[in-house]
């Protein structure tokens, strides 16, 4: 049996943030339907009331396997409270996706209560799920994984969002640097996974539309290509969508490395100077 397939057993425990809609809801739902015992974390109480309903009818077992817990991630005593009450119910954790995010909107000198939300929830969700939650999937020894949700925005940055931008690059280098950590401790049977979306048609990201975009991959989509990574064994989990091919997205990750090792302007695709290179470079 693979790594992959252990975690995902029958009765074993996945716990998700940011489970009361888009990529988080549909994630717990395909952990439900699987036989997992799943326990939903958001901090909007009304929409978790409905997204625990929705993934308990994916349930065998909803009365007992299906848990929705009211938490504030950027928290790190709220966070703790929710791992106690996770052990004290399921005794452990196999699969922990830190999912919670957020996105105002920001600019660089913009309002400072944007900045702290985003990196608040964003960012430091991710660390204080990581951190609390963590330890103990060591210690239990059994297959694990964490998967965090990341951004292409925090890859290859593109102006408009700073905070966001800054928010997910850590989240990039937060989850590197975690699975470093876990494949160098002695008898470690966690993995770390780093989710990359594309462009998905969420409340996060629906701003005002009422209609999915026909560029847009729904949030199942993305879940079902997040197993397929998960079943392969990748870390980075790189999503294409409807607009974006793969070979699109290496190609923009490609030339914003290439921005340090040429010494190039940072983010020349958006520099006047630039443009009409990075639009040749992506033909070729």
């Amino acid at each position: 049996m693979t790594h992959f397939q252990s975690v995902m057993e029958s009765g074993k425990v996945a716990v998700v943030t940011g489970a009361a809609s888009g990529i988080g809801l549909a994630a717990a739902r395909s952990f439900a339907a699987r036989g997992m015992c799943v326990v939903l974390a958001d901090v909007d109480r009304d929409k978790l009331a409905e997204a625990k309903d929705a993934v308990a009818s994916e349930s065998a077992n909803p009365a007992t396997d299906i848990v929705s817990i009211e938490t504030d991630v950027s928290d790190i005593d709220a966070v703790s409270a929710l791992e106690r009450t996770v052990l004290e119910r399921f005794g452990r954790v196999h699969l922990l996706m830190n999912n919670a995010g957020i996105q105002p909107g920001s600019s660089m000198f913009g309002a400072q209560v944007n900045w702290d939300k985003v990196l608040n929830v964003n960012l430091k969700g991710v660390i204080n799920g990581t951190r609390v939650f963590g330890l103990n999937m060591i210690a239990h020894g059994e297959p694990s994984m964490i998967i965090n949700t990341g951004s292409k925005q925090g890859i290859t940055t593109p102006p408009g969002d700073p905070a966001y931008n800054v928010a997910k690059a850590g989240v990039k280098a937060f989850t590197e640097a975690l699975q470093h950590e876990f494949r160098n401790t002695d008898n470690c049977q966690v993995s770390a996974h780093l989710l990359i979306p594309g462009f998905v048609y969420t409340p996060l990201t629906s701003r005002g539309r009422s209609e999915k975009p026909e560029a847009a991959w729904t949030p199942e989509q993305t879940v079902d290509f997040m197993m397929d990574g998960l079943a392969k064994g990748d870390f980075y989990i790189l999503c294409p969508d409807n607009d974006v091919d793969r070979a699109t997205d290496e190609k923009r990750i490609a030339w914003a490395a290439g921005d340090i090792i040429e010494n190039r302007p940072p983010l020349s695709r958006w520099h006047p100077d630039y443009a009409e290179s990075f639009k040749d470079y992506l033909k070729t």
